[in-house]
């Protein structure tokens, strides 16, 4: 299958709080945890409740209680995984403060993880 995806992703894990309305207009708040953040989406992991397909969501990432990132983003795929239930979604509002505040902070954690080099004896 041909990767679709455009752009570099981070596989990195920050708790998330995400919020949408049901099809009775209920709102469903559940929290989860990201898989991947890419430039423009994400893919996350919900334990229970889904949203839907082309669902419009409130998208918060709550690794720092005193700076919470809230985006706006919709559902565009799910992987029903009885196990490991997730959501991709783009992100449609708030992409400014994505890049500077969860994308680019992604990339100092991971970067900060790798070794420059290994060491030659």
């Amino acid at each position: 299958m041909q990767e679709r995806r455009i752009g570099s992703r981070y596989a990195i894990s920050f708790p998330i709080r995400l919020k949408w309305k049901d099809d009775k207009g209920n709102e469903i708040t559940e929290e989860g945890l990201t898989e991947n953040v890419g430039p423009h989406g994400v893919l996350i992991y919900l334990p229970r409740t889904l949203p839907t397909v082309g669902s419009k969501v409130s998208l918060t990432i709550t690794e720092n209680p005193e700076d919470e990132v809230s985006v706006m983003a919709q559902v565009i795929r799910l992987e029903r995984n009885a196990a490991h239930p997730q959501v991709a979604l783009t992100l449609t509002d708030g992409l400014r403060l994505w890049k500077k505040k969860v994308w680019e902070h992604a990339g100092e954690i991971i970067a900060a993880q790798k070794p420059d080099g290994f060491d030659e004896w």
